[in-house]
């Protein structure tokens, strides 16, 4: 992903004015194709950056400008913590001087971008779009509408199916999707088309979604941890409609909602990523969002082991606990 924030004010709103939101791809720009004639998306692609899902309280608007974006990216969180940790006193921000030396992760290991997202020439407070407050519409309940109910409790010691599988590195659901998200580090992927399917792989865990071209979901009993998929072409838009994840994986849905995805090659260097998340026993109202895809060279290994480490001490430590309360 270019470094946007030396991007020159001139430059931006250049771009702002040649890619507005209306347009499908640049204007004038014709993509790659493929052998089977559809637009290549082949190569391996980033969406690292400091914008998120939800659009932080307090803030208004979707789009920010480029005095807005580095003002915003400088006080983010990771960036402000880098900073005390290097005991650098160009900020003193309190969310990073609060974390410092309690979290768990080295600000050097990060590697979430220095600059806010940005979608077709304009930095992007949230990748929500709909609705316009850039937040997600739960219904009363929250989050935890995303778990069925008949699974075990996501989060508690009873044993190790009910640990986290992040936690226990089993799987990293969350930037796979759907819906495909960026994080504070292995945001790079790979994208391979066939004339059958398409293969969309994340560098965090290394996992994969295999995707048939198909008119009709394939509705077996089998919940596929990543859901029943099915592509289609739209014009020069890759489509992807998912139904039926597996609770476990973090999927946005529940088994009854659906997701659909939406691929375009904007131009040489990204690609747009579009989504729209409709689920009426989770959400009030179905909700959309998009984010970019930008250029990059390779995946990296990724490499996580903590799960078979902690859990015997996370575990032993829950029975250690009830012990010591029945003792009382």
């Amino acid at each position: 992903m270019p470094n946007f924030k030396n991007l020159h004010a001139s430059t931006a709103l250049i771009l702002l004015t040649i890619a507005p939101l209306v347009y499908s791809q640049a204007p004038g720009y014709e993509p790659p194709r493929t052998e089977f004639g559809v637009p290549d998306i082949q190569g391996i692609w980033t969406n690292r950056s400091i914008t998120r899902m939800e659009r932080n309280p307090g803030v208004e608007g979707l789009v920010l400008s480029e005095e807005e974006a580095y003002e915003m990216a400088q006080n983010s969180f990771w960036l402000s913590l880098d900073r005390e940790q290097q005991n650098n006193p160009i900020t003193e921000a309190k969310a990073g001087e609060a974390a410092f030396g309690t979290r768990g992760h080295n600000a050097f290991w990060v590697d979430n971008g220095p600059s806010m997202g940005m979608v077709k020439g304009e930095y992007r407070t949230s990748w929500v779009i709909d609705p316009a407050d850039g937040r997600i519409p739960y219904k009363e309940g929250g989050a935890a509408l995303r778990r069925a109910s008949h699974l075990p409790e996501v989060g508690s010691f009873d044993g190790p199916e009910t640990r986290p599988v992040g936690e226990r590195c089993i799987a990293m659901g969350f930037a796979i999707g759907p819906v495909m998200q960026n994080g504070i580090y292995n945001n790079n992927y790979q994208f391979v088309q066939t004339k059958d399917h398409v293969l969309l792989m994340s560098e965090m865990g290394h996992e994969v979604r295999i995707i048939p071209f198909a008119d009709e979901h394939s509705n077996e009993g089998l919940m596929h941890w990543f859901g029943d998929s099915i592509a289609r072409y739209e014009g020069d838009t890759l489509v992807i409609e998912t139904i039926n994840t597996y609770p476990l994986q973090g999927s946005y849905i529940s088994p009854t909602g659906k997701v659909t995805e939406r691929i375009t090659r904007w131009s040489d260097d990204e690609i747009v990523y579009e989504y729209t998340v409709d689920d009426p026993s989770i959400y009030t109202q179905p909700w959309s969002g998009e984010m970019s895809f930008y250029k990059e060279t390779a995946l990296f290994e990724y490499a996580c082991h903590e799960g078979n480490y902690s859990l015997p001490g996370i575990l032993a430590g829950a029975r250690r606990a009830e012990m010591d309360a029945l003792a009382q």
